[in-house]
């Protein structure tokens, strides 16, 4: 046999020995070991061109002027001398504090009454204890805007204060965050272990005893989980700031201004920067609290189960019952806004506010567009994230790059989704290897696509590790000694095994790309105006009502998919995880 690349007389031999060395290499490798070879690769290349190189572009925008001369720090000078700027940042830093202290003092009592007491309607007040995170930041304003605005109907209850300032984002921004904070804290209270209880029970130790000495030290890291999530929701978002804050600047509507209000690209970008360093740093703390929440649970504690106490029950029903009416109340102002004829003169219903054709000069176009956006993520983003995750979690070879993928993933969620959005302009305008490709794509779907797929990418891809690590090891050997593809265990075996978490990452990536405002608010056009976009800008021209019809069929979405995928967990639940009960 002729070998090959040895006797070529068109290669030269500097060509010939790379060649042969490149296939000694490839040869001592296996099939899988080449496919997670690949995986990785692609998942690294496209986190970095997704996310990394965006924010490092953006980053050297705030050192360059608006003709792209580098000015160095000139561009922060200018920031940081504004007057405005010191309120702004005090402002932002102020609210994430206040809002902080707040819901995750109501969310504790609320988590505490589904996990430790035995009032009843549990499952309801848990059901709308997370309704917020079905609909865009922008509808519990635009209720504010009905309860308490210039013509509200409970606009007397502020003793004089105007709701559009702080008193409007700390109730706005509270409603929408609150469920964040409640699901780290049901997690967190979940854990606790029962005989530590009946450890202080014996002691004789009084309730409130055990509740500072066992309660609140077991949850602490949940506490601090909390508190950190809804810090960085509360700083990052955009839109109840725009609809109802008034003249009381943040950095994120900052962001807005100086981009999309002054056309100041350069100031722009140094407010992102502004802004992502205090995401960086609650990420980075975020983190490590995660890692001692995870040190912190035991396989071999004992779920707590609460005995029934009249008082405590009594007192967590009326708790709950409190909040769950105030969310309500919320939404339902919003809905029944949208559904009246002239507020407030004329209250006969009507559902003329929801013929967009006749009432609005986007007709239904922005919704569809949702429709098709929230899709596609969903697609594109729940293949990516199983692919990769399967290729980082069940490989055995390439660690380093199995850990840079890993830091990559985890770092989207710590970057908001104004800044990216704004990087992505930056990046793909200014790279002369991209800028015919972004002008074909700005304005399109496909790049508001790949915008919500990064942002959101990390939680998809936690649960689906999670979902992987909980599949026994043994699968992958017995498919190697069998020599049995891994790609085809993957397929035969995982695949069916990790549905139920495949069905949650698709609909949280369905829910959240259509609720996302800050997300794409710098990615669309006229053509491909986003339903949260239509609502923004109704709002903005003073149709508060067509606004309202649009942020309500929004939340009927993203309510619709989510009652589908409860009837369809069940199923997928019984027919592909019997074997982790036999």
């Amino acid at each position: 046999m002729t070998a090959p690349f040895a006797t070529s007389p068109l290669l030269p031999p500097a060509t010939v020995r790379q060649d042969a060395s490149w296939q000694r290499l490839c040869r001592g490798w296996s099939r899988d070991q080449l496919l997670q070879l690949i995986l990785l690769l692609l998942g690294i290349a496209l986190l970095t061109g997704g996310l990394l190189l965006p924010l490092l572009t953006m980053l050297q925008k705030s050192l360059q002027d608006e003709n792209g001369l580098w000015v160095g720090l000139a561009n922060f000078s200018t920031y940081f001398d504004s007057p405005h700027l010191g309120r702004t940042i005090g402002n932002t830093l102020w609210l994430g504090v206040l809002i902080t202290a707040l819901v995750v003092t109501i969310a504790f009592g609320y988590a505490y009454a589904l996990t430790r007491t035995c009032m009843p309607g549990k499952g309801l007040f848990r059901l709308v204890g997370l309704i917020p995170l079905l609909m865009p930041s922008l509808l519990p304003a635009i209720s504010l805007v009905y309860w308490f605005g210039n013509q509200g109907i409970a606009k007397g209850l502020l003793g004089g204060e105007s709701i559009y300032g702080p008193i409007g984002i700390v109730i706005g921004l509270g409603f929408w965050c609150f469920p964040h904070a409640l699901m780290i804290l049901i997690t967190a209270l979940g854990q606790s272990d029962a005989r530590l209880y009946e450890a202080s029970r014996v002691l004789g130790s009084s309730g409130w005893r055990t509740f500072v000495t066992v309660t609140l030290p077991t949850a602490r890291y949940g506490l601090l989980s909390a508190a950190i999530a809804v810090f960085t929701l509360t700083i990052c978002d955009f839109g109840v700031a725009k609809v109802i804050g008034g003249q009381y600047s943040v950095l994120a509507t900052d962001i807005y201004r100086q981009v999309i209000g002054m056309q100041n690209f350069s100031l722009g970008a140094v407010a992102s920067v502004t802004l992502l360093l205090p995401a960086l740093l609650s990420f980075a703390l975020e983190h490590r609290v995660r890692s001692k929440m995870q040190e912190q649970s035991s396989t071999k504690a004992v779920p707590y189960q609460p005995t029934p106490h009249r008082l405590r029950d009594l007192l967590a029903l009326g708790w709950c019952s409190l909040w769950a009416l105030l969310f309500l109340a919320l939404v339902g102002m919003a809905v029944y806004g949208s559904l009246v004829q002239f507020w407030p003169y004329n209250l006969t219903l009507t559902l003329d506010h929801y013929a967009f054709d006749s009432n609005s000069v986007y007709g239904w176009q922005p919704f569809t567009n949702t429709l098709q956006l929230g899709l596609y993520t969903a697609l594109v983003g729940t293949v990516l994230v199983m692919v990769l995750a399967w290729a980082q979690e069940k490989g055995r070879h390439f660690a380093p790059l199995r850990q840079l993928l890993h830091l990559l993933a985890m770092l989207s969620l710590a970057v908001p989704g104004m800044v990216l959005g704004l990087g992505y302009i930056f990046f793909f305008n200014g790279n002369p290897l991209f800028g015919g490709i972004y002008g074909t794509l700005y304005g399109t779907l496909p790049l508001m696509v790949l915008s919500c797929v990064i942002h959101y990418y990390t939680v998809g891809h936690m649960t689906a590790l999670t979902s992987l690590k909980q599949l026994p090891k043994e699968l992958e050997l017995v498919a190697i000694s069998l020599r049995i593809p891994l790609w085809k265990a993957f397929w035969r075996v995982t695949l069916p095994a990790s549905l139920p978490a495949l069905l949650e990452i698709f609909i949280y990536l369905f829910v959240n790309a259509m609720t996302t405002i800050s997300a794409v608010i710098f990615l669309y056009s006229s053509d491909s105006v986003l339903a949260s976009i239509a609502v923004l800008n109704m709002e903005d021209s003073g149709d508060t009502a067509a606004a309202a019809a649009m942020a309500t069929l929004i939340l009927l979405a993203a309510a619709t998919v989510k009652l589908l995928q409860l009837f369809l967990s069940r199923a997928l639940l019984d027919r592909t995880q019997r074997w982790r009960h036999q």
